[in-house]
């Protein structure tokens, strides 16, 4: 996993040329003028899924794994908490969805939390188990987030 919480272009030449063109992506694109929906990048390859959300207690949320993508996370607007953990931690497979490449479990071990607000960035590789959607505090929150999804065969 890398968090980065704001000024990413800062650091982005660190990042391998397909990361770079992802987070830049998501820090050039104007999502005021788009609405929610799936959005092509690089055909099945890279592309961003634009989402109005609202987070949810941790026990309305589930761990969930990806094998084909890599997540590059972007907070519009709001705030979230994710959970992550290594991938070997998660439970029991109680969902999953092949052509979504989203698979989701009942719980994982030595799960930690990041706090993201608007601007932060996350990726998360396949080996990273992530729990998104955690509300902060006692009270589900309206958030926006757009998640770029980065084929691994392109790394």
């Amino acid at each position: 996993m890398i968090f980065l919480p704001g000024n990413a272009m800062a650091r982005i030449e660190q990042y391998s040329d397909v990361l770079q063109r992802a987070i830049r992506y998501v820090l050039k694109t104007d999502f005021s003028a788009l609405k929610d929906g799936k959005y092509a990048i690089d055909g099945d390859k890279m592309y961003a899924n634009l989402f109005h959300l609202t987070s949810k207690s941790l026990e309305q949320t589930a761990p969930e794994l990806h094998r084909k993508y890599i997540d590059v996370q972007y907070w519009i607007s709001g705030q979230e908490q994710c959970g992550i953990a290594p991938a070997e931690n998660v439970g029991t497979l109680v969902q999953q969805n092949e052509e979504e490449d989203l698979y989701l479990y009942n719980g994982v071990k030595d799960e930690r939390f990041v706090y993201a607000w608007a601007g932060c960035i996350a990726i998360f590789f396949p080996e990273d188990a992530h729990r998104p959607g955690v509300m902060c505090g006692n009270e589900p929150q309206q958030y926006r987030k757009v998640v770029v999804k980065v084929s691994v065969d392109l790394l």
